[in-house]
């Protein structure tokens, strides 16, 4: 089985759907197909626990709105979909989609560098990303504040993942907060 640091996590289970067990999943991943394509997907609950596997039968985005509903096989009712609320929904660390030039999965920002310009200062580091809507990049500054960015191409408009930064316009008050 793989380590816990070769899963990538695409997900949480955030409520239940129904009574006959179908799973609402906030999506922390762009491709679609993580949640709606058939196959094995992991769970990991909060504490860290090694992750276990499940099959997806099937999925649907529910309309207007980022969410996804999922069934999978052996969940068949709400308690026991109830019981799986809070966990992640990971798959393994090489199950990457191909991307085109110039795109880049989200979760490869993480380590990097935040900078005013090239040449300058580091402003802080990618520690985490929060999807929920808009994504947010989470920025350890140096001096040990924690700031959240919106990922968004007015705030972000470069990103050089082989040289491991990426470029920050903040509006006026923001790197402040």
């Amino acid at each position: 089985m793989a380590e816990l640091n070769d899963w990538l996590m695409v997900g949480k289970l955030v409520g239940v759907q129904g009574l006959r067990g179908e799973l609402k999943v906030n999506p922390a991943s762009d491709f679609p197909e993580r949640f709606t394509k058939p196959g094995p997907r992991w769970l990991r609950a909060c504490d860290g626990d090694r992750p276990t596997q499940i099959q997806l039968n099937s999925g649907r985005q529910l309309p207007g709105r980022s969410l996804f509903v999922v069934r999978v096989d052996g969940v068949n009712d709400r308690a026991a979909a109830e019981a799986l609320i809070g966990q992640d929904l990971l798959v393994r660390g090489d199950d990457r989609p191909t991307l085109a030039d110039g795109e880049f999965h989200l979760l490869d920002l993480v380590g990097m560098e935040a900078r005013l310009s090239e040449q300058g200062e580091v402003v802080g580091k990618v520690t985490d990303l929060i999807s929920g809507g808009n994504d947010l990049l989470e920025l350890k500054r140096p001096d040990g504040r924690t700031l959240l960015i919106p990922f968004v191409e007015a705030i972000v408009p470069e990103v050089h993942l082989d040289q491991g930064w990426l470029l920050l316009t903040p509006p006026p008050g923001l790197l402040e907060l």
